[in-house]
């Protein structure tokens, strides 16, 4: 089992990036994945969740801005960030797991997880 997570960088407030989470060794159509983020000095916060069936979850603070969303045959997930803000500012990590829907942002639901892949907002 593998994640990749990728796409991150440096951006301006309001700006735009997709990360990207490729995956082997299991189906998207078997496992949800989740996109969690750290910023420095702050616990590990789930951002997003798309479950197997395709039906996607946000936090609070991605709704509106943040799309969740997959490639089954690439066995690849994305997070589209849209209008960045510089609270924004973390590692996004992607995980694999099969949590119930009211637990999907728990880190410990989760099996696997890839390397993060830093986002930097500045303003």
């Amino acid at each position: 089992v593998q994640l990749q997570a990728s796409g991150g960088g440096l951006v301006q407030a309001g700006g735009s990036l997709r990360l990207s989470c490729a995956l082997s060794g299991f189906r998207l159509v078997d496992y949800g994945i989740g996109w969690f983020r750290q910023a420095p000095g702050k616990e590990r916060e789930g951002i997003s969740y798309i479950r197997s069936n395709g039906a996607t979850y946000y936090t609070d603070s991605a709704k509106g801005r943040f799309t969740i969303s997959r490639d089954v045959a690439e066995n690849t997930v994305y997070l589209q960030m849209n209008m960045l803000k510089p609270e924004d500012t973390a590692i996004y990590y992607c995980a694999v797991g099969r949590p119930v829907a009211s637990a999907w942002s728990a880190s410990n639901m989760y099996y696997y997880w890839g390397k993060g892949t830093l986002v930097t907002v500045s303003s």
